[in-house]
């Protein structure tokens, strides 16, 4: 009979621990769960293009952080293509993203895509560039204006008013070319004789072509301001071609851009620190999904590179 009871109570015993052994092994699998769904988020990036040497800097930084943060980021290239971007962000849609980063190649065409991310149930967040509609928890960028106004402030330093002076734009429609060029036209305004303003679409190629027919049109131009550098790389070949010397100013201050500022070729680029906006983007990507609360606008630092 003793030895029944001894029995009895060991099985017990066993069976005690056994659930205890269980429980601490579902309650670490919980808290494992958890810091994955914490930690772990899935986020896509639609970026206008990595045909840009600054675009390609802003995404490797966003890729460097997001590596940090343990975040699956899907970047895809919408080649400069409106249309493009609405497609593949509908495609990041249906692979579940928990948030969109999107960097617009139209600031007004990109407001169906916004939305379409709204209606998901996806928050938004606009790089660089700004969208004219859809719900959106935060804008990341330089302060354009401010850029437009500090290129227009060097300019009129080197070259005096009445100077003749031309400007290449990019994207119609972009919020970029947009507040560069309201910057610049603000520094400049009734001070310098802007003798023509085009788009080249933030383009080398279609900045060459351009500032060629500028040259043609106007060969006593004094003065460029291209809104960004790759379309004042194009336009610094049209000007060595015809064999002028004219003043060029660039914006975002890329690597060829700061060799042909100390080769002398260049005046000057507003540095907009691509990597720090790729960056700043997923850390504030990863603060909203933790549920913390983020700025409407989170600007990043602008200096103006010249030759020292």
């Amino acid at each position: 009979m003793k030895k029944m009871r001894l029995l009895f109570f060991v099985v017990i015993a066993m069976l005690v621990l056994s659930a205890c052994s269980m429980d601490s092994s579902l309650e670490k699998k919980d808290d494992a769960a958890k810091e994955t769904k914490e930690g772990s988020y899935k986020i896509g990036f639609s970026i206008s293009t990595l045909n840009n040497p600054f675009f390609v800097t802003l995404s490797d930084g966003a890729k460097a952080v997001s590596k940090e943060n343990g975040v699956d980021l899907v970047i895809v290239d919408a080649q400069d293509d409106a249309s493009k971007q609405a497609s593949d962000v509908e495609d990041l849609i249906q692979q579940g993203i928990d948030l969109l980063l999107i960097n617009p190649v139209d600031s007004s065409a990109v407001g169906s895509a916004v939305e379409s991310a709204n209606a998901a149930g996806i928050p938004v967040i606009t790089v660089d560039r700004s969208a004219d509609s859809g719900e959106v928890v935060a804008h990341i960028a330089s302060d354009n204006v401010e850029g437009g106004k500090l290129a227009g402030e060097y300019l009129l330093e080197l070259v005096g008013e009445g100077a003749k002076v031309a400007m290449l734009e990019g994207v119609p429609g972009s919020s970029a070319a947009r507040d560069r060029g309201e910057g610049f036209l603000e520094a400049v305004e009734g001070k310098v004789d802007l003798v023509s303003s085009q788009p080249a679409n933030f383009n080398r190629s279609e900045g060459l072509s351009v500032m060629e027919n500028m040259l043609q049109a106007h060969p006593d131009i004094e003065a460029v301001f291209a809104q960004n550098d790759e379309m004042a790389l194009g336009a610094l070949e049209a000007i060595s071609a015809a064999g002028k010397d004219i003043v060029v100013i660039g914006f975002d201050a890329t690597d060829d851009a700061l060799k042909k500022i100390d080769e002398g070729k260049m005046a000057a680029s507003v540095a907009q620190k691509p990597e720090e906006i790729g960056r700043t983007a997923i850390e504030t990507a990863v603060k909203y999904l933790n549920g913390e609360e983020v700025e409407e606008f989170v600007p990043v630092e602008l200096e103006l590179v010249k030759k020292q």
